[in-house]
C-alpha cells in the first residue's frame, strides 16, 4: 500500500515505515504529524480526489536538520565582480507510521 501526499508544496510517494525528507515543518522531534493525502493505492484499488480526503497518513518527526552546503558563485567577465555565497536548506525528516484508508 502506498500514498501520494502533499507537504510544503511538493508531492511525495510514501509507504509505511519509510523515511521522507520534506520542507521544514514547525514540529518537535517525536511529534506526530498528519499529511494531506492526494491518492491512496492498495489491495482495495485506487482512491483519488474526494475519495482520498477521508484517508489519513500519519508520520512522526525523527530529525530537524540541514542539507549539505551548496555554493553559489556570481561573476561578470572583465569587470572584477565576483560574489560567492553558500546556502544550506533546512528540512524535516519524517517516518511514516500508518496509512489508513
Amino acid at each position: 500500500m502506498y500514498a501520494i501526499v502533499e507537504c510544503g508544496g511538493k508531492q511525495y510517494k510514501v509507504e509505511k515505515d519509510m523515511l521522507v525528507k520534506v520542507e521544514k515543518l514547525d514540529a518537535e522531534i517525536g511529534a506526530e504529524v498528519e499529511l494531506k493525502v492526494l491518492l491512496v493505492a492498495g489491495e482495495n484499488g485506487v482512491k483519488a480526489g474526494k475519495e482520498a480526503e477521508g484517508c489519513k497518513v500519519k508520520a512522526v518527526v525523527t530529525k530537524q536538520d540541514k542539507y549539505a552546503k551548496i555554493l553559489v558563485f556570481h561573476y561578470k567577465a572583465k569587470k572584477q565582480i565576483r560574489k560567492r555565497q553558500g546556502h544550506r536548506q533546512p528540512y524535516t525528516e519524517l517516518k511514516i507510521v500508518a496509512i489508513e484508508g
